[in-house]
């Protein structure tokens, strides 16, 4: 790291693929200067750390059209494997993380009937002579 005393700087990440700014950042400002996402007053960005000036406005739109290209050639891919329905915005094509069952809290007796362990319905014998029967499998 040189003597020279580091600028730090946040701009939002609107517009900005993630990918491509870590790529040109040192492009434009040098191979001291660094970036991270920074969430500033509730706004996603980047905190850019660079011993010389900062991004220029022509710096910027460059990253974004590169950005828009990146996002494209994706939106392409994911319409060649995934469904031909057309989206108002491709870009924001959901995601399926996971699927839940019933929102509605509760013990899980109250959801789904539980098999024994032969797949036979559950019995209805008290605890205390279900632990018996129990343990007198295990011998």
């Amino acid at each position: 790291m040189s003597n020279q005393e580091l600028i730090r700087y946040w701009i939002p990440s609107f517009e900005i693929n993630r990918k491509v700014i870590t790529q040109e950042l040192q492009y434009h400002l040098g191979p001291e200067a660094t970036i991270r996402p920074y969430t500033q007053m509730g706004q996603d960005g980047y905190l850019i750390s660079s011993p010389g000036p900062c991004l220029t406005d022509e710096q910027i739109d460059d990253i974004c059209l590169k950005s828009r290209e990146v996002w494209e050639k994706q939106a392409a891919a994911r319409s060649k494997n995934g469904p031909n329905k057309d989206l108002k915005r491709p870009l924001h094509q959901p995601v399926i993380i996971s699927r839940g069952s019933s929102s509605k809290p509760g013990p899980p007796e109250s959801r789904h009937r539980h098999l024994g362990d032969r797949g036979e319905e559950p019995s209805r014998r008290s605890v205390g002579e279900q632990r018996r029967v129990d343990s007198s499998h295990r011998r």
